[in-house]
């Protein structure tokens, strides 16, 4: 789940690049499809098929729905606002990810877990609002952190999905059933922006984003996800977006674009003080 953090926030750093280059349905779906081909073929070179993989298939078509809507909405908000804020709206998924966790699989959230995610959701609102009082008493948030937001209720659902969809398949197969229905839905409903696309004449910087977004932002994460939603609670799992928005604040400096204000720095410190009494909820076995 570092692994996750650390993968997921380069995709907000550069998708914030060239979120008003590409189209987002276009951009989704070349990661999408790219990542369905990979997979592919470490399904079938590394895996033993069985038929019952592909009964209810209806799993892999709620996963790839899911998850599409998710990056596409994510991609939407970037053209409106920033990495280090979109990135901090993701910190909220693991608070609704307990909720869904206790609707699909009854998961109980202990107290500290609760306290935890309240602090986290505190920090998040913080950032999400520039650190500004005033804004947060009369609600006034931007178009792309409520844009975002609906994307992140998608996240949220697929964590405890995961568990309460498998069936015994190995995390590789049903994250090639996502990523395949996925690459469907965006073809579908995204067709137009898809076929008008420049791709031959798209900046290297568009496609070195898509690339990362395949082998890291797509396969590691989803992998990781996989792996860990087997092992944890959702709400665990999803604990580690905490450390999201500073892994962002690491990539926009290295990127050359300066740090946050302090104010918005001590809300991102927030979420990590949540990350930490989350794990250690872990470690004492609570």
């Amino acid at each position: 789940m570092l692994a996750f953090s650390f993968g997921i926030a380069g995709s907000f750093s550069l998708g914030g690049m060239v979120a008003n280059i590409i189209d987002p349905f276009s951009l989704t779906a070349s990661r999408f499809f790219l990542s369905a081909i990979l997979i592919g073929l470490i399904v079938y070179f590394g895996t033993n098929l069985k038929k019952e993989y592909l009964l209810g298939a209806w799993r892999y078509f709620v996963a790839g729905a899911l998850m599409s809507l998710y990056f596409v909405l994510m991609f939407i908000a970037l053209q409106t606002t920033s990495a280090v804020s979109t990135s901090t709206v993701f910190t909220l998924t693991p608070l609704i990810s307990g909720f869904f966790g206790w609707i699909l699989l009854r998961q109980i959230m202990t107290r500290r877990m609760a306290f935890a995610l309240g602090i986290g959701a505190i920090g998040a609102i913080w950032v999400i609002f520039k650190a500004d009082i005033n804004a947060i008493l009369q609600f006034r948030v931007g178009k792309g952190e409520i844009i975002f937001f609906f994307g992140c209720v998608a996240h949220a659902f697929y964590t405890p999905f995961l568990r309460y969809a498998n069936r015994g398949e190995p995390p590789q197969v049903f994250v090639l059933g996502m990523v395949t229905t996925g690459t469907l839905f965006l073809v579908i409903f995204g067709w137009g922006d898809i076929r008008v696309t420049d791709w031959q004449n798209l900046p290297s910087i568009v496609w070195i984003t898509i690339i990362y977004l395949t082998l890291i932002a797509t396969i590691l994460t989803f992998f990781a996800v996989s792996y860990a939603s087997m092992r944890l609670p959702s709400a665990k799992v999803m604990a580690y977006t905490y450390l999201t928005p500073s892994w962002v604040i690491l990539w926009e400096f290295a990127l050359g674009r300066g740090l946050p204000s302090l104010p918005i720095i001590l809300g991102v410190a927030t979420t990590i003080i949540a990350l930490l009494l989350l794990l250690r909820n872990e470690q004492e076995g609570g």
